[in-house]
């Protein structure tokens, strides 16, 4: 580590906001949707009193594969319905993991179920399997829709897909997922049209209507209705725009009664910049200080277009903010030392969490790495944070070809004493933050101590 500054003992522990809003943590989310699996188990077992023949067990893995996936289905988009409490409990991080993961499953379980399908109904009627595909696409109720939604979410996991998704903007891969509502919708008449576990079980069909109509219901609350309610509630607007770096801004942005957002430090929003080239996509980009009642300030690396476009803002651009999310927040402090590491822009929700996360005087260490000296963004601020608090600031300045590997288990250990005794929160690059965790957990700290959020999208 190249720099260390070392605050001042000050008067007091600096005590912090306390969390607020409701949580729901990982461990309760799994078992729930666990459960919805079985239950769609058991809706197949208790239908299918018999399976018979090459055909039957064909179709009959068909229907049980169908069932998953419009079950999975349903639960993707739930994950992603930006609700508060699963936000702040779970992390958009580890949501969108989620959503990635089942992702993948669904459209392999929807391509499995139209193709068992196809195969077994060709088998019954001793004919080919073309032949089967145009008769069921045009004869049976809404297998047409289905096939058209299937084809929807495979387009949409090819653009997700890794060797994909780099090579697209945000702003359009952003964009290309709300086909999957889309698909969706359409393959939600097919399961109730021609599914037997349905036709002749009304609870069965009002159980799936109820499903598919509560994740309805908080995708439009959620992701719709309440951003335009906080638009016209706190009425954000750009207040101003400082150059922190040759490619780092600062936005600050002024509303009425912000308090009623309870963001808390470590958080981020979706920022829609309402000029004629931003309006139309929302970008993710995280608090850089602890909110306010009056004020709230992001920080953006000039990193594309919309980002660039940040430094351009003027005074008094409506904006329109949709959060808080993130479960980056010092509710997830369990002891009483902090330690906090940060990596590049990943400085911007560190630098939040280091102003305000509750810390006595000694028991809050910073490690900042860049690559220059001029990249460290809010040198000044932290300085002055870390004096106030008597908090350890180390910077790590250089590139990785000359100084080599500044986060080792024994680099660490050796600047913070005590290490294992810590909460270690985590953010930058994910080459660097899969670094620092694997030296972590190397150095001894539990890992229900490492806290770590991706802000990649």
């Amino acid at each position: 580590m190249s720099t260390t500054a070392v605050g001042r003992a000050a008067t007091g522990a600096h005590r912090g906001d306390p969390p607020r809003g409701a949580r729901v943590r990982p461990a309760a989310v799994l078992p729930v949707i666990a459960t919805g699996v079985l239950a769609v188990l058991s809706l197949w077992w208790v239908n299918t009193p018999a399976v018979a023949g090459l055909d039957g067990w064909l179709i009959g893995a068909g229907r049980i594969i169908g069932l998953l996936a419009g079950y999975a289905i349903a639960v993707l988009l739930a994950l992603m319905a930006r609700i508060p409490a699963l936000e702040r409990g779970v992390g958009s991080d580890k949501l969108a993991r989620w959503h990635s993961m089942g992702g993948r499953y669904v459209v392999g379980l929807a391509v499995a179920h139209m193709l068992l399908t196809i195969w077994g109904y060709a088998v019954a009627d001793a004919t080919g399997v073309v032949n089967e595909t145009v008769t069921l696409n045009l004869t049976y109720p809404d297998v047409l829709q289905a096939t058209v939604a299937v084809l929807l979410l495979v387009g949409v996991g090819t653009v997700s897909a890794r060797a994909v998704r780099p090579r697209l903007r945000y702003e359009t891969w952003f964009h290309l997922h709300f086909y999957t509502y889309l698909a969706a919708w359409l393959a939600f008449g097919h399961q109730l049209s021609t599914g037997n576990e349905f036709l002749e079980f009304p609870a069965a069909q009002a159980a799936w209507y109820a499903l598919y109509a509560g994740v309805a219901t908080v995708l439009v609350w959620y992701r719709f209705l309440t951003p335009v309610r906080q638009a016209f509630r706190h009425r954000l607007t750009v207040s101003r725009v400082v150059r922190e770096s040759p490619e780092v801004v600062s936005v600050f942005l002024s509303g009425r009664r912000l308090d009623r957002l309870r963001a808390e430090p470590g958080q981020f929003f979706r920022w829609r910049f309402l000029t004629r080239d931003l309006w139309w996509s929302p970008n993710p980009y995280s608090l850089s200080a602890a909110p306010r009642p009056d004020e709230l300030r992001i920080t953006v690396k000039d990193l594309g277009d919309q980002s660039r476009a940040l430094a351009r803002l003027r005074p008094g651009t409506r904006v329109l903010a949709e959060g808080p999310y993130g479960a980056f927040t010092p509710g997830r402090r369990g002891g009483r030392k902090v330690l906090l590491i940060a990596g590049g822009v990943g400085i911007t929700p560190v630098r939040a969490l280091f102003e305000s996360i509750p810390a006595a005087p000694g028991d809050l260490t910073l490690l900042y790495r860049a690559r220059t000296a001029e990249d460290l963004v809010f040198r000044t601020e932290l300085e002055a944070i870390a004096a106030h608090r008597g908090a350890a600031l180390h910077y790590c300045v250089g590139p990785r070809s000359r100084i080599g590997d500044p986060f080792t288990p024994e680099t660490l250990a050796g600047l913070v004493p005590g290490l294992t005794e810590h909460e270690v929160y985590v953010c930058g690059p994910s080459g660097m933050t899969r670094g620092v965790i694997s030296a972590l957990r190397t150095a001894g700290v539990p890992h229900r101590h490492i806290h770590h959020e991706s802000f990649e999208f």
